[in-house]
């Protein structure tokens, strides 16, 4: 899929049941993301080599990490590898409370006189924050649509500390996902992997910034794949599959990696289930 300043990706997705302080039986993860670029994942097709043994190579741009039944800090390799292209998302949007219509009736104003009538729609700033990860290095991120929905402001915070403002270049309500944009270049990127060869039982890593803790590491394994949106307790809807996983995923987790072994990026932490523990769902990335 290509996702362009001018263009932004089509596709399906889960409804938001949770947005902007709206709580519901799913609570969708918060804020921010994403730059235009080609999301598409390449799936390498194996070949046969008459009497001669297929070798993995490593490469510098995607370091194949020790299996994890050889190694029990594998997790610390792929933290290391994709922790510095996570990034905070913070946003913020005004919205205004419209008059109840009791104020502008005539026979309420019989009783409250001009003070009815002087009754002004009131505002506020509601804030959310959440995550997104960087996949190109002049500054295209990439985040959940219901992180930056109808944001005034968006800022996007770096793992080295430094914060730059961001712009919307389009965002999909339908898939949930969003491009953001800031003015930066040499970033740090993550690979991506392919989603479509998941199996059960996997291990699986998330990093985000649940509820504000920056950099938050979390480990478990991939439960399930093909739950559809009615399986989390969204509305039927069969134009996009989720991954479902025990890492522990909270509000502000959105827009985050869902990472395997390998340190590749496999889905993006999306949705939990209110009331119940060990239940996240991410969008496959080969949909995003």
């Amino acid at each position: 899929m290509k996702i362009s300043d001018d263009d932004f990706l089509s596709s399906a997705a889960l409804r938001r049941l949770q947005r902007w302080g709206w709580h519901s039986p799913l609570i969708l993860l918060s804020i921010i993301s994403l730059g235009g670029c080609s999301l598409g994942s390449k799936i390498l097709q194996p070949q046969k080599i008459d009497a001669q043994p297929v070798v993995n190579q490593p490469t510098t741009n995607s370091p194949i990490l020790t299996a994890v039944g050889n190694n029990p800090n594998f997790v610390v390799g792929v933290v290391q590898k994709v922790g510095p292209a996570v990034v905070r998302i913070d946003s913020s949007k005004t919205v205004t409370r419209d008059v109840p219509e009791e104020y502008k009736d005539p026979f309420f104003q019989r009783f409250f006189g001009e003070r009815g009538q002087s009754v002004q729609p009131q505002q506020r700033v509601v804030r959310g924050s959440g995550s997104g990860f960087i996949i190109n290095a002049d500054g295209q991120i990439l985040t959940n649509s219901h992180v930056v929905d109808g944001a005034d402001t968006v800022t996007v915070t770096l793992k080295d500390g430094r914060t730059f403002g961001g712009k919307v270049l389009g965002e999909d309500p339908v898939t949930d996902v969003a491009v953001i944009k800031i003015p930066a270049s040499s970033l740090p990127v993550v690979a991506l992997g392919n989603s479509d060869t998941l199996q059960p039982g996997e291990a699986v890593i998330a990093i985000g910034n649940p509820l504000g803790l920056n950099n938050t590491v979390t480990a478990g394994i991939l439960s399930a794949t093909g739950r559809s949106s009615s399986d989390i307790g969204g509305a039927p809807d069969k134009r996009v599959d989720y991954l479902q996983t025990d890492a522990a995923i909270n509000p502000g987790n959105s827009g985050g990696p869902l990472l395997n072994s390998r340190g590749d990026v496999i889905g993006m932490n999306t949705a939990i289930i209110q009331g119940a523990q060990g239940l996240g769902f991410a969008i496959p990335i080969n949909s995003a």
